[in-house]
């Protein structure tokens, strides 16, 4: 699509636990940069994460495989293979004569040293320079506009750039009312999930959530008008997404749309056509392809992903299908296992195979559901479970059946699951044979009787999470 010698720079901005942006009609979030981004260029309307969590979701940006492809790398707080297992987009990019760098969070949480990696699979680091976070919040005090600025004043002249911008936003913790004590309004949310109970409480947490989005937004606003100042935005792609869904209930670390159905945007002056949406079915295994496909190098021809330079000049791709899976996310159930779960999304239905559907999706119970971050939410969650209101915490604690099928089109929130309807057998069976065809193609252990591999993998964290400290006096029952 782009001649060698005209090789684009590469601006990719990664928020963190972030879904709601308002190109999309959220109008209880205002990110006009993203927005910026999508009417100058497209706005995908389905791209999905392979994992929904932040380390494994990474993990197939950077490397374009299927999360359960990536040994260690499908789990959460795991140790990165090794560059001899799996190439990765900015190394590939850096060989091939670019300047890489990220600020902010790369690829995390886990340990990326040990198995021989220079640095972070992002790229180099670049988080020298801080600043003081808005009053009465927890924002980190990385300045990721003057770290991309530093990160520009190395590179040798018009050497092409690729740099990751990961905010660590809008993750969680955050200090309660922060985002009305600035500015945001409670009339602004004009909607609740139907999985979580509309009250206030609700309300305010989503404002603070909203709040840390928008703290993301403003620094892509600032990298953006340095690039234009410098007059290199035009032959700049940028990419614009998250990692997951948001840190609530039923959300981040599920297997539901809300989760895995993620914003995305991408401009490009030189090459892409303003004004374009795209709904088709893409992938985060395309992304690091089409980065490649970009910049004149080769693609490994292990990646299962493809480029989205189709979708760029606007033709019909044919995307139909996205692929999911989990496996290890956080600690919290007995001998630290994990909950394996597959899934494949067509334009009209999700069918998600639940592997060990006796165990808790969330983390069980006594342990806090560890894999579900603390909050507001979650806690009125199970204070209302405790007085007989069992609504929602079975929604995003309860345990799931072997099979689940959703008709996203009539159903966006996966509220009905019609597996055991009789009236959609043929298609259940029909999508989990499809489901099982892809596994086997892309050499899934689960699906070859193989799958506990994945809990053998070291858990690299120092928080107390694992099951042999469970209740005890170090037990702390939070996501980090």
């Amino acid at each position: 699509m782009n001649p060698k010698n005209k090789r684009p720079n590469i601006l990719f901005a990664l928020a963190d636990d972030a879904s709601h942006f308002s190109a999309y009609g959220h109008i209880f979030v205002n990110t006009p940069h993203f927005d910026r981004v999508a009417h100058a260029g497209i706005l995908f309307n389905n791209m999905f994460t392979t994992n929904p969590k932040c380390a494994p979701s990474r993990a197939s940006m950077l490397t374009g495989m299927h999360t359960w492809q990536l040994k260690e790398a499908c789990t959460h707080w795991c140790v990165f293979p090794g560059p001899d297992e799996f190439a990765v987009y900015p190394d590939l990019l850096e060989d091939a004569g670019y300047h890489v760098g990220f600020t902010g969070k790369g690829w995390a949480p886990g340990d990326y040293e040990r198995n021989g990696r220079k640095h972070n699979p992002a790229g180099p680091e670049y988080n020298d320079i801080t600043l003081t976070p808005p009053e009465g919040s927890l924002i980190a005090d990385c300045d990721y506009a003057a770290n991309f600025e530093d990160f520009l004043s190395k590179r040798a002249g018009d050497q092409p750039f690729c740099f990751w911008y990961g905010g660590k936003e809008p993750h969680r913790a955050y200090t309660a009312g922060e985002g009305q004590r600035h500015g945001k309004k409670l009339e602004d949310v004009t909607e609740v999930p139907p999985y979580w109970p509309d009250e206030q409480l609700v309300r305010e947490d989503m404002l603070d959530y909203a709040f840390e989005t928008e703290w993301f937004d403003s620094h892509l606003g600032k990298m953006l008008a340095l690039l234009e100042e410098r007059g290199e935005l035009e032959n700049t792609l940028v990419v614009v997404t998250s990692d997951n869904g948001c840190p609530f209930p039923r959300v981040k670390g599920q297997m539901y749309d809300d989760d895995f159905r993620l914003p995305f945007a991408a401009m490009w002056a030189a090459q892409v056509k303003s004004g374009q949406t795209c709904d088709d079915l893409c992938s985060f295994i395309d992304l690091a392809p089409t980065f490649l496909e970009l910049a004149g190098v080769e693609i490994p021809k292990e990646w299962p992903g493809k480029s989205l330079t189709d979708v760029f000049q606007g033709l019909d791709a044919g995307r139909d299908r996205a692929l999911m899976g989990r496996e290890r996310h956080d600690m919290g159930r007995e001998n630290d296992a994990g909950y394996p779960v597959r899934c494949i999304r067509t334009p009209q239905y999700l069918y998600v195979r639940n592997f060990e559907p006796t165990r808790w999706p969330a983390g069980n119970p006594e342990t806090g559901f560890t894999n579900c971050d603390s909050s507001p939410t979650k806690t009125r969650i199970l204070e209302l479970h405790e007085q007989g209101v069992d609504f929602y915490y079975e929604q995003a604690f309860g345990k799931r059946p072997l099979e689940q099928l959703f008709d996203v089109k009539k159903d966006p929130y996966c509220m009905t699951d019609l597996a055991t309807d009789p009236a959609f057998a043929e298609t259940k069976a029909a999508l989990w044979e499809e489901l099982k065809a892809k596994l086997e193609e892309t050499g899934d252990p689960r699906i070859f009787g193989n799958g506990g591999i994945f809990d053998t993998y070291e858990y690299c964290s120092d928080a107390p999470h694992s099951w042999a400290n469970y209740a005890t006096a170090t037990w702390e029952p939070q996501v980090y």
